[in-house]
């Protein structure tokens, strides 16, 4: 069993055809069989032979290795892909994921990279690629094995929508004290101490849902502390030239912590001397442990494919993360900290006011079912939740969605827009933005398309102009991706529902990307 890409497997599959070795499939998996057989014919034992077939192997790599030799063990090695042992009494299991054991287990024990190992029912044992003996000793997970069902929903994604005015109060509690003047970042500052003093720029490298996180976090952290914030795709990150500024800080956001050009990213940053903070989901996951200190999201397990409460807690740490370093560099006012932050506590029951509107939302939505494509409009922050709103589509009703920035469709967009053509334009009551997205609103009008807004309460010029409105709570200008992110999410769900499709695996699709 492997999970991962074997770069030089075909340097190596014909190293082995012309020892004369006969493959049955053109799978770099099956390269890795034929290199142990090859070292066990020699007279290795399957322990040493894996050990030596993965000194050759270039790339990533998970492998599980069962022996007709030794019918009692499983023989595992790790590279650059995910791997955990999970501990019961008398049994053992190995996955690359917590969820997919969660039943069976809570305790775990992590596999590192360049570790290899033999699992038997009585417990594993553990060398590193020195060949040294390592104790990887059983942890407890905390979350329960009913986190892994769906408790009455339709689907993991419904119920983890539904689920974020916890998550995002789970994120919150115990880090922000607006009388006191105080964020805690989990010991993550200590760590940072050297760099958080003279910081003068802020790169964040990240994936998908986790990039748009980022994005938002660039204007964000940008605005707040008045320092240069650049985003790069991860997977791009590599290929390029760039500075590492020895007083900049590299963030790199996952959600599972796992993704492959995330962590290929961070080590790049850290091999160039920049200090790197992690913002994960998940403890002792690969980018936490590689990174210089770590903020975890706390968002629980979340199972749906589709990302909704790992997004929304993402959000929520940049959002304190912003409040700390601009109270630190002295960018910030006591009055405008407190009120910030006081709002910032305020999320989780705002986002439950949101969730109460599902109905509502489900309603629209069943209106856009034949439609054949969709675009979402946004300025400023807002701009990356559009990008979010569009993905979410994309993923789960396999329609197509174009997320783009409002002021841009003159510069191309606007020539899709036709007839009945749905755009869903994002409109929080911000001052700096608001006039310019309502002349937007009246563009697209003029073309005819279909507009569903969605925009702060209380505001029924809105009402006026576009077919459809969805309202989220007033808050500060810094939090309104947060609440606008929710309907997007909720619009997205129900049109894939309503569309009969397969919403918590939708076709192509992994929940943790951890090749390339």
């Amino acid at each position: 069993v492997h999970n991962g890409i074997i770069e030089n497997y075909v340097e190596l599959r014909r190293r082995a055809i012309r020892a004369g070795r006969r493959f049955k499939s053109e799978t770099d998996t099956e390269v890795i069989a034929h290199l142990i057989q090859m070292e066990i014919g020699r007279g290795r034992k399957p322990l040493d032979a894996l050990r030596r077939t993965v000194k050759e192997l270039k790339g990533s790599y998970a492998v599980i290795v069962f022996c007709r030799l030794t019918p009692d063990r499983i023989f595992i090695a790790r590279q650059g892909s995910p791997l955990l042992i999970g501990c019961g009494e008398g049994e053992q299991w190995i996955a690359s994921d917590i969820p997919a054991i969660l039943p069976q287990t809570k305790r775990i024990a992590e596999v590192f990279d360049g570790d290899i190992g033999v699992v038997t029912r009585d417990g594993h044992e553990i060398w590193d690629r020195d060949g040294k003996r390592k104790e990887r000793d059983c942890r407890e997970i905390k979350w329960s094995a009913g986190v892994a069902e769906k408790e009455g929903f339709k689907h993991f994604m419904l119920k983890e929508i539904f689920e974020q005015a916890h998550a995002v109060r789970d994120t919150l509690r115990g880090r922000i004290f607006p009388d006191e003047r105080c964020i805690s970042l989990d010991g993550a500052e200590k760590k940072l101490k050297k760099i958080m003093g003279c910081l003068r720029q802020i790169t964040m490298v990240a994936c998908g849902t986790s990039y748009h996180a980022a994005l938002t976090g660039e204007y964000l952290l940008g605005d707040m502390c008045g320092l240069p914030v650049v985003v790069e795709t991860a997977s791009e990150y590599r290929y390029r030239n760039f500075f590492t500024d020895p007083c900049g800080l590299t963030i790199a956001v996952s959600q599972s912590g796992e993704t492959a050009d995330t962590l290929a990213a961070l080590k790049l940053a850290k091999k160039n001397g920049s200090p790197v903070l992690a913002i994960s989901n998940i403890m002792g996951s690969s980018i936490v442990r590689e990174a210089d200190a770590a903020i975890l999201t706390r968002a629980g397990l979340e199972i749906g494919v589709a990302s909704t409460k790992a997004f929304t807690t993402q959000l929520a740490v940049l959002c304190f993360l912003g409040l700390y370093i601009a109270d630190l560099h002295g960018k910030i006012s006591k009055e405008d900290f407190r009120a910030i932050s006081t709002r910032l506590l305020e999320l989780p029951r705002q986002i439950q006011s949101i969730l109460r509107r599902s109905d509502e939302i489900r309603k629209i939505a069943r209106r856009f079912t034949k439609s054949e494509g969709f675009l979402f409009l946004g300025r400023g922050a807002n701009y990356p939740i559009a990008l979010e709103g569009a993905l979410k589509l994309k993923e789960i009703s396999y329609q197509w969605a174009e997320g783009y920035p409002a002021g841009e469709m003159k510069h191309g967009p606007i020539a899709l827009i036709d007839k009945g053509t749905p755009v869903v334009v994002l409109v929080p009551d911000d001052p700096r933005t608001y006039d310019k997205t309502i002349s937007n609103i009246e563009e697209v009008k003029a073309r005819r398309a279909t507009v569903i807004a969605v925009t702060t309460a209380g505001n029924k010029e809105i009402a006026r102009l576009a077919d459809h409105v969805i309202y989220v709570p007033k808050t500060t200008w810094f939090l309104t991706p947060i609440l606008m992110a929710v309907p997007l999410q909720l619009f997205a769900y129900h049109l894939a529902d309503l569309r009969g499709k397969s919403i918590d695996k939708p076709r192509n699709l992994a929940k943790s990307v951890t090749v390339e």
